[in-house]
């Protein structure tokens, strides 16, 4: 389990988690407060706010493991 999509992309079996994209935005965000004066610790704590879940058939028929339909039909990229 990665909390990455571009590791199922890259064989893993399953991830769950916010985009690196996503994330590099927010930090950027952080990084320009903080170059224009901001204190850290004034700065609020963002958490994701959209999580993404990917699973990577081909292995997990290589496992041995059937991934139930439900889980399927909730993800947001399903790799044959």
């Amino acid at each position: 389990m990665f909390g990455d999509p571009d590791y199922v992309e890259a064989g893993g079996l399953i991830s769950y988690g916010d985009r690196l994209a996503s994330f590099i935005r927010q930090t950027t965000y952080y990084v320009d407060q903080i170059i224009k004066g901001a204190k850290p610790a004034d700065l609020p704590v963002q958490q994701p706010t959209r999580f993404e879940l990917a699973v990577n058939l081909k292995t997990a028929r290589e496992l041995g493991l059937k991934v139930p339909e439900m889980v399927l039909a909730v993800a947001d990229q399903v790799i044959e």
